[in-house]
This record gives structure tokens, C-alpha cells and sequence, in this order.
């Protein structure tokens, strides 16, 4: 098909800020451009959208054209479009934040991107990110905070099986404040959307947790009850 348009029109792009959590930190996922403009700086991966494609179908092609990610919690959240965000030509981005279990997957570096590394949001900074890339991560975070605390999406970023403090943990480090441990767990407990497992931690040096896992059916039996899930 051809288009044809009589005024200038800027280009469509698709920017993706994936989180995943490990031992440390929250972590966001960056790369090294192979390309103009700033060749060899870091980066949030993403690229053009095709004229065949939405711009959810461009994003995850080029999350895996990349990064060599499929991942499954990508939501869209914001636009962004200074005029001078992109140094060789008009552009407006559309951004996606993605949560990834980091276990489940490895990065693998590929097309325009040099490399692919994991990156403490609390160290982003330091990074120096390309175009306007830090002000989308920045906002990704918020976007993730305002979410987590109303919907169970955290869960994405857990191993499937996992205890109570890990739980907790998650929503300490997201929210960066700390949550007090008696509360939290009358809160959680409370929602009926966890599944107490028969099997405890192992190979630990302290008494082994109980096993836990999110329970889909009954988060949206509660959904459709208006059940509070405010943490």
C-alpha cells in the first residue's frame, strides 16, 4: 500500500523499559546502539514502527530482534515527543514498561544492538542513557509503582514458587520504603490470592519458609468481587 501525505509528519517509534529483579536491586534492561545517532551509547532497546505493524506488534519484534526477549507483561504507558528528543530527526516515541523473571530468560545481544546488560535503576543515572531514555525509565518506575500497588503484577518478576519475604521484598524494593512484615502478611493473606504449597525452601542455612503461589483464578474471582488490593 502507498501513502502519500502532503505535510512533513515526524517518525513513530516504540521504546520499552523491561524490569526484572534479582538479589540486589531492580534491575532495567539496556543496550549499546551499533548505530547513529549515539553509536556505542546505552540505550533502552526499541526501534521504528513498520507500516504493516501496530505499535504493540513493533514493540515485542523489537524486543526480540535485540534482545532476544518474548516477554509476557508488556503494557503501554506514555508518549513522548520533544521536539528535539531525537538529534537526526523528528520522533515520537511510544513507550512500554515489560517485567521479566530473570531466571527465565538470557539476554542475547543482537541486530543494531552491540550488547545487552541488566542494570540497577538506582545506578541508571551513571549510565548517561541515550536520547530521552533516562526520563522514560524514570517514568516506567513510577507507572510500575502506581500498578503494583492496585494489581498483582509483581508476580511476574517471582519465581513461580516463592516465600513471603520474597514477596515482601519485591514490594520493598519497587516502592523503595520498607513495609512492616506483620501487616503485610494479614494484608496478602487476606486477598485469597495466594496457594500455600506443600513444600518448603531448600538448601538454606536458616529454618526453611513455607512455598507459595499466586493464584490466578481466584485473583480475578476477588477482582470481580471489588476486593481491595491496595498493599
Amino acid at each position: 500500500m502507498t501513502y502519500s501525505y502532503p505535510h512533513p509528519r515526524p517518525l513513530l517509534t516504540v521504546d520499552a523499559a523491561l524490569f526484572g529483579l534479582d538479589e540486589e536491586d531492580l534491575k532495567v534492561l539496556v543496550i549499546k546502539r551499533a548505530r547513529p545517532p549515539f553509536e556505542n551509547r546505552w540505550a533502552l532497546p526499541g526501534g521504528h514502527v513498520d507500516m504493516d505493524e501496530s505499535v504493540d506488534e513493533a514493540v515485542r519484534r523489537e524486543l526480540r530482534e535485540e534482545t532476544g526477549l518474548d516477554v509476557a507483561h508488556l503494557e503501554q504507558f506514555h508518549a513522548f515527543g520533544a521536539v528535539h528528543r531525537d538529534p537526526s530527526r523528528r520522533a515520537v516515541t511510544v513507550a512500554y514498561y515489560g517485567l521479566v523473571r530473570l531466571s527465565d530468560f538470557k539476554v542475547k545481544a543482537s541486530t543494531d544492538a552491540k550488547e545487552a546488560v541488566w542494570v540497577s535503576m538506582k545506578k541508571l543515572p551513571e549510565w548517561a542513557l541515550a536520547f530521552d531514555h533516562q526520563e522514560i525509565a524514570t517514568v516506567a518506575l513510577e507507572r510500575l509503582r502506581e500498578k503494583v500497588r492496585r494489581q498483582p503484577i509483581g508476580f511476574h518478576l517471582l519465581p513461580t514458587r516463592f516465600t513471603l519475604s520474597h514477596l515482601q521484598r519485591l514490594y520493598q524494593v519497587i516502592l523503595d520504603r520498607d513495609l512492616d512484615k506483620r501487616n503485610f502478611r494479614k494484608k496478602v493473606q487476606s486477598l485469597g490470592v495466594l496457594k500455600a504449597l506443600d513444600a518448603v525452601q531448600k538448601g538454606v542455612a536458616h529454618r526453611a519458609a513455607r512455598l507459595y503461589a499466586f493464584d490466578a483464578r481466584k485473583y480475578r474471582e476477588a477482582s470481580k468481587r471489588g476486593v481491595d488490593f491496595n498493599i
